[in-house]
């Protein structure tokens, strides 16, 4: 009997499709041999070879639509700058699960693995870590929401002194490490907003303590950034038909206040602000489902104050 990992078939026929299929994508969108290179990973001369077609292909991969819509995807992605790295290693690693699930890959790995033929075989799908995939979701969102943040016009002048953090909890925080924000924060330097790293958990105090305390009152408010307190985008705010809650500036006893104002407003709003106090700086917190969906009602908000 041959052993063979589902692995090995990723790596020996997967790999190399794709690798092929994103080559000749982003030649097709005008990327050099040498910056298709840095994407994938490769030096110029494999990328020669994979736009030469001494690559094997994987056909059955190859004609797969999923197959063909995630490598478009990426692709577009890296040629736009729209997506880094991280995000394109998401998006083949959820194609390479759907494969593993019954799909394209379990086909292959029959075939060089015959006791497999029949068993209706679920290895690579079973006992899926939910845990797992809520970090990988609430990294992914914060991601998302930092880039939307800091390639906004005129989102520079709404970045407190302190910086900007955005953040996303997974369900059931309780404490700081559960929640992903950017370590260092964003900066508002010459006139545009700097993402300094990618986000990892425990990476905000201030961020994660206003999330969980909205969390307590409504648990499916698991994301929200930082700005600093203007007129400007409380107005905003209020002719989106928002009431933005305010709340005493002070650290101490912080978390508690905002749950009882929550709780004694009925819920969360979308933005609860102070107007600062003696060494703390005005900041006003816009809240969300995730960070991504805070990140775009500020955006908003700010849209709005640039065209008043």
């Amino acid at each position: 009997m041959s052993l063979r990992l589902p692995s090995e078939i990723v790596v020996e026929r997967f790999l190399p499709t794709a690798r092929t299929m994103l080559a000749a994508e982003l030649d097709e969108h005008g990327l050099t041999q040498t910056e298709i290179a840095d994407r994938l990973g490769l030096t110029q001369a494999a990328v020669s070879k994979h736009l030469g077609g001494e690559v094997s292909v994987e056909e059955r991969f190859a004609e797969d639509e999923r197959m063909r819509a995630t490598v478009e995807t990426v692709a577009e992605g890296f040629a736009d700058g729209s997506m880094d790295g991280y995000e394109a290693l998401a998006e083949l690693l959820d194609l390479v699960a759907a494969f593993e699930d019954r799909g394209p890959i379990c086909a292959v790995h029959e075939e060089e693995m015959p006791a497999l033929e029949g068993m209706g075989c679920d290895l690579c799908v079973r006992g899926t870590d939910d845990a797992v995939l809520a970090e990988r979701e609430a990294l992914a969102a914060v991601r998302r929401a930092a880039r939307r943040i800091a390639n906004e016009p005129g989102m520079a002048e709404h970045v407190p002194n302190v910086g900007t953090n955005v953040g996303t909890a997974v369900p059931d925080a309780t404490d700081a490490t559960d929640v992903a924000a950017v370590p260092g924060r964003l900066q508002a330097v010459n006139g545009r907003v700097v993402l300094p790293a990618d986000p990892e958990f425990g990476a905000s105090q201030r961020v994660a303590e206003t999330i969980r305390a909205a969390m307590a009152v409504d648990p499916d408010t698991r994301g929200a950034l930082n700005l600093a307190t203007s007129e400007v985008l409380l107005d905003a705010a209020r002719e989106r038909g928002v009431d933005p809650l305010e709340f005493d500036a002070d650290y101490e006893g912080r978390d508690e206040r905002l749950r009882e104002g929550f709780r004694e407003r009925g819920g969360v709003p979308r933005l609860a602000y102070h107007e600062g106090a003696f060494g703390i700086e005005p900041v006003a917190y816009v809240f969300g489902e995730t960070a991504a969906e805070a990140a775009a009602f500020a955006v908003d908000l700010v849209e709005a104050a640039r065209s008043e």
